[in-house]
């Protein structure tokens, strides 16, 4: 029996157990974490609190997103020549379908992934959605059939790890400096987004954002259709015009205007690129015009939560890196209460100056970063709340009508919360506790 190797039990590592054993494999898992795994097969072996040698005898190990590949156990597995996988790689050898679309970019990748898997869900029947929303591609692999059409978001992480990932449809968003302190340069992390479109071939789309510049300037390497999307009027792609969006592709026109649910011209950049991967797909016009209008966004990005005596209360804890955290506040005009901060990520928080100047009242101070965003907007004014009940409750006392409470964090959650979503469930809790 073939032995294999979990390096890393998160979410995708523990599918990635749990596939195995099913493919009838003898399964070893190692984790650098303390506690208890939930939902693992009883069948599979495993060890906690670091990564000792006894992965080194797998057959085969698989490895999860965001661990480097210089940590010592993979330094040892490539002197040994055993062969490491992603999550992703493995399971697409057990997985089936008709189609991948596959969403990458550093901000918006989630409301294009969702949006787009909706539309595709209600043209075609057999459809999942999976990557880093909903659940790994190992939870489904065996369920899939030679229809399945297959909508996944992508990170640079999982990118990093499948250079010969091939999807039939990609789909670049944008490209801005996030994850520094996991790929150490800006070439390397552009790098890693390449993998999604490099071994695409002439039968294949990729739907680009031509209003990103890096994004335009590496477009040049892959070999699949280019379908641009864009804010503005193009002569081939897909693009806003005037509350309309126009897809003019190939030989095939086409003019939808959808009613739009969801706040910030970035949400307008999504729309255009779950518009045009669909329409690729074969998705007919009047189908992407029904969802978008009835599509409301997803949750913890620029989410409405409630208004209290004239304040309104948005949860954006996707807002991960200062680019996302820079969107958001380009979404509403003035009178912003940030709460912001919590684990830095590398990259500086300057680029926010202007736009905090201009409609930034007060920045809340949260979680270990709070020093360097402190010392990177020297002008803005601040309260040093350190956690995100505090910062609601002074927000909640001292708040004036026509003022935009917003947890927009451009940091990590890991010094204070397990992930985003926890956080921004914290937030919206205290916010609708408030009296």
């Amino acid at each position: 029996m073939k032995k294999i190797g979990i390096l890393g039990l998160g979410k995708s590592g523990v599918a990635a157990a749990n596939l195995a054993v099913k493919l009838g494999f003898n399964v070893f898992a190692s984790d650098s974490g303390k506690s208890s795994v939930k939902g693992l097969n009883k069948k599979v072996k495993t060890e906690t609190g670091g990564h000792s040698d006894k992965i080194l005898t797998s057959d085969l190990i698989v490895k999860s997103p965001g661990l480097h590949s210089d940590i010592p156990v993979l330094l040892k597995a490539k002197k040994k020549k055993i062969k490491v996988l992603s999550d992703l790689n493995f399971s697409l050898q057990y997985s089936k379908y008709k189609k991948i679309i596959a969403v990458t970019g550093t901000n918006g990748k989630t409301t294009v992934t969702d949006l787009t898997s909706k539309i595709i869900k209600s043209a075609f029947k057999d459809s999942i959605v999976t990557g880093n929303i909903g659940f790994p591609l190992s939870d489904k692999a065996l369920k899939t059939t030679k229809n399945t059409i297959i909508t996944m978001e992508l990170s640079s992480y999982q990118l990093e790890d499948t250079p010969d990932f091939h999807p039939d449809i990609s789909v670049l968003l944008n490209i801005t400096p996030d994850h520094l302190e996991h790929h150490k340069t800006m070439a390397r992390y552009i790098r890693a987004k390449e993998n999604i479109f490099l071994n695409q071939k002439v039968s294949d789309f990729a739907v680009i954002n031509y209003d990103d510049k890096i994004l335009k300037e590496i477009s040049s390497k892959t070999k699949a259709k280019i379908v641009f999307f864009s804010k503005t009027k193009l002569k081939k792609g897909v693009y806003w015009n005037n509350g309309c969006i126009i897809i003019n592709i190939g030989n095939k026109k086409a003019e939808i205007k959808p009613k739009i649910n969801i706040v910030g011209m970035h949400n307008i950049e999504n729309i255009l690129a779950a518009t045009a991967a669909a329409f690729c797909a074969g998705v007919k016009p009047k189908i992407i015009e029904k969802v978008i209008s009835s599509y409301k966004g997803v949750e913890h990005r620029i989410e409405f939560v409630r208004n209290i005596d004239g304040v309104a209360y948005y949860n954006d804890s996707k807002s991960t890196n200062v680019d996302s955290t820079r969107v958001a506040l380009e979404s509403f005009e003035k009178n912003i209460l940030l709460i912001m901060g919590g684990l830095d990520k590398g990259a500086p928080y300057t680029p926010l100056k202007k736009l905090v100047a201009e409609r930034v009242k007060t920045i809340y101070l949260i979680g270990s970063a709070a020093p360097k965003i402190k010392k990177d907007l020297p002008n803005a004014h601040f309260v040093n709340s350190k956690n995100i009940k505090a910062a609601v409750k002074h927000i909640r006392k001292y708040a004036n009508p026509g003022d935009i409470a917003l947890l927009s964090p451009a940091c990590a959650s890991f010094d204070q919360f397990k992930n985003f979503e926890e956080r921004g469930e914290k937030f919206k809790k205290l916010v609708l506790e408030l009296k």
